[in-house]
């Protein structure tokens, strides 16, 4: 059972159902917004811009930013603890595996912030 701090939910069970629901969602969304694209050939700015505004759309994109963030952590989350380790990195290995988990989730909080201002601010 993972019982990691820097775990998402702490189990590993949990961490495995919120990938894959993740993976749904991003899947989903995907395929509505090339749905969207193929029936609206002659595509216009305002008609794109009305798409994406409408709210619908926006709490479905909100959902989408929050799954690939949740669905990035627990995968960079994974490759951090399987293969930053002693017997690769000595003893520092926890140092190193922080400062990785430190940015990614640095990096992953400013994709949630600017998607979310993206969206919002149509």
């Amino acid at each position: 059972m993972v019982t990691n701090v820097t775990s998402l939910t702490r189990s590993g069970l949990s961490d495995f159902l919120v990938q894959r629901i993740s993976a749904v969602i991003m899947a989903l969304y995907t395929f509505v917004v090339l749905g969207f694209f193929v029936a609206n050939p002659a595509l216009s700015h305002a008609t794109l811009s009305g798409f994406f505004a409408s709210t619908p759309m926006l709490l479905f994109s909100t959902a989408m930013v929050f799954s690939t963030a949740a669905h990035a952590w627990i995968g960079m989350w994974t490759i951090g603890t399987d293969y930053i380790r002693d017997h690769y990195f000595g003893r520092h290995s926890t140092a190193f595996r922080m400062v990785y988990q430190a940015g990614c989730l640095i990096l992953i909080f400013v994709y949630v912030v600017w998607a979310l201002q993206l969206f919002w601010s149509l």
